[in-house]
Order: C-alpha cells, then sequence, then structure tokens
C-alpha cells in the first residue's frame, strides 16, 4: 500500500476533531475513586522458567471492580535493590503469553511488568485474565463492547486495570516507583496514552504506533480491523452514530495525550492502515509535555519499526529512567 494518509508536512500540523466530553475529568476521576475502593492485592509468586538471567514472579492484582487481572514481572536474576520499571501493555487481541518471550527490559537492567488484557489473548499471544463484565449485543472483538454508555464501555475497565498494574507493578520491593516507564505498541501505545493521563508522576512513556486515537477519523478513514468493528456495528444499529462517538470520546488517546506530564517517545508508520499516521499524529500533536518525540517510517505498514524502534526505545528510555 503506497502513502494514503496526510503528506508529512500536514501530519506535523493535523490536529483532531475529537470533542472532549466536559466532565472527561471527572468521569476519570471517579472511575479510579471506585476502582481503589477495592484492595489491590498484588500478589507475586516465583515461578520456574528454566531461564537462567532472569526471575520471573507471576503476577495477580486486582483491577477494575476488584476483578483479578494478571501480568508477568521479569527481573534481572539476582536483583537485590530497586530497579527502575517498565511497565508494558500488550496489542490488540493478544495476551501475556510465555514469561520467555518478554527478555528485552530485564536483559537492559530494568523491572519489567506485562500486563494481561482482560477478555483477550486468544489471538496471536495467550492470556490468562477472563472479562467478566457483560455487555450489550457488539460486533465481534472489543472496540463495540458496551458501547451505548461510557461506563459500561470495555476500554473503562482495560485503562483502570493499567492504573493499577502500575500501582502493583510499583509495590513490589525491588521496583523504583520514582523511575517508572509506561510503553506498549499498537493497543498497547493506546493505553500507554491512557496511563500517561492518569498516572501523573511517570517518568516516561513510549506508545508505538498507538491504536484508539483520534476517532472521528480513525473510523471514518480506515477499512482495516479493529476500527472497522465500529462500521460494521453502525451499520446494523442504524442512527447511534451519535452515541457511539460520545461514548468514544470518554477514551480517545487524544484527550489523555493532552494530559500527559511524562516526556514521550512515539513512534508512527506512514503506509499504517491499521492505525493511520493522521490519528497517530493527532496524539503526538496534541501531547501535553514539552520533551516529546516521534519516529517516523516512511514505508512501513502497522509493523511500524519493529526492531529498530524497539533500538530507539532502549537508548532513549535509559536516560530518562537512570539516575
Amino acid at each position: 500500500m503506497a502513502l494514503f494518509d496526510l503528506p508529512l508536512p500536514e501530519l506535523r500540523a493535523y490536529r483532531s476533531a475529537s470533542s472532549e466530553p466536559e466532565d472527561f475529568d471527572t468521569f476519570w476521576t471517579k472511575t479510579l475513586e471506585e476502582a481503589r475502593s477495592h484492595d489491590l492485592d498484588a500478589r507475586f509468586e516465583r515461578v520456574p522458567t528454566g531461564l537462567s538471567t532472569v526471575d520471573v514472579h507471576d503476577v495477580t492484582f486486582a483491577g477494575f471492580g476488584g476483578h483479578p487481572v494478571k501480568g508477568w514481572l521479569v527481573l534481572p536474576a539476582g536483583a537485590d535493590e530497586p530497579l527502575p520499571l517498565v511497565v508494558e501493555f500488550l496489542g490488540y487481541g493478544g495476551g501475556r503469553g510465555l514469561p520467555h518471550t518478554h527478555l528485552l527490559w530485564a536483559s537492559a537492567g530494568f523491572a519489567h511488568f506485562v500486563m494481561d488484557t482482560r477478555g483477550q489473548g486468544s489471538g496471536w499471544s495467550a492470556g490468562s485474565t477472563p472479562d467478566p463484565v457483560g455487555s450489550a449485543p457488539s460486533y465481534p472483538g472489543f472496540l463495540t463492547r458496551g458501547i451505548e454508555d461510557p461506563h459500561e464501555y470495555y476500554y473503562r475497565r482495560v485503562f483502570t486495570d493499567a492504573v493499577r498494574a502500575i500501582e502493583a507493578a510499583r509495590s513490589h520491593p525491588l521496583t523504583d516507583a520514582s523511575r517508572t516507564a509506561a510503553v506498549g505498541a499498537s493497543q498497547g501505545g493506546g493505553i500507554t496514552l491512557a496511563a500517561a493521563g492518569l498516572v501523573p508522576d511517570l517518568a516516561a512513556v513510549a506508545p508505538d504506533v498507538p491504536f484508539l486515537c483520534d476517532f472521528p477519523r480513525a473510523t471514518t478513514l480506515t477499512d482495516r480491523e479493529p476500527y472497522r468493528e465500529v462500521g460494521h456495528y453502525l451499520k446494523t444499529h442504524r442512527g447511534r452514530s451519535e452515541q457511539a462517538a460520545r461514548t468514544l470520546a470518554y477514551f480517545d488517546g487524544v484527550h489523555f495525550a493532552a494530559r500527559g506530564r511524562a516526556p514521550a517517545l512515539f513512534s508512527v508508520a506512514m503506509e499504517d492502515q491499521t492505525c493511520p499516521p493522521s490519528t497517530v499524529f493527532a496524539a503526538f500533536n496534541a501531547y501535553a509535555h514539552e520533551d516529546k518525540q516521534i519516529e517516523v517510517y516512511d514505508f512501513n505498514d502497522h509493523e511500524g519499526g519493529g526492531p529498530f524502534q524497539e533500538a530507539a526505545r532502549l537508548r532513549w528510555l535509559p536516560q530518562r529512567l537512570t539516575t
């Protein structure tokens, strides 16, 4: 696929038409207050993996509604003092998988917490966390689950889980809460932006080719899943476009980006039809912190920078997390 979105100079100036709800901050403050009424109950169980360079803990903590959410905590073997912490969120359809697939950040000397995404983990990587909350009829996938009401929307639970995951990871004695970063690609990048807007004291964030940004443009520009799920839903449920747009506005990465208080390293791929470049730039251009950068991959689709972006993060992140 050749370039299909705006030219790069226009992307650098592009602003989303997404309308922020007047009660956006109140909505999220109340949501997190409700979640924190449940004991975090973070439990870390050391598990054998056959790996000699890392120590791995199977983690369970209370997320949205007090529901148990799983994760991995991967530490450099023999760590005996608090380490800078990288909390990672996963792409659409995937789960936490197996520990040996998460070696990068521990190999670089960081504590690495991987959050399982509730209800996912049956696509490209296995998950361990169910979503016990149902919804009204929704198109297969996750983007329309509970779309009738922001209080019932699927990503209200996921974004709350993300905040609680950071709190759980920070509760471990071998993590340094003052040196915490959030990272993720695609859906993980969108969750990272939510964390950037909801957790005020992160040291850094790195959203790669982020999903869940600029819904008004994304849902009308690309025919590719997952954004197309919204179109499929509205094709059947005629007349609900306004309500769907209202719900999605509470979860738009553009509005979380406007509250970002940590240095940020974004990435974008110019041929990305899954998360179109303009939707990524909408979040980047709205991002509030002045220390922000974006890596542009001219001829890549949704794979983005892949290992090249991992290398970029390995160069960039230690400058924000080490003392």
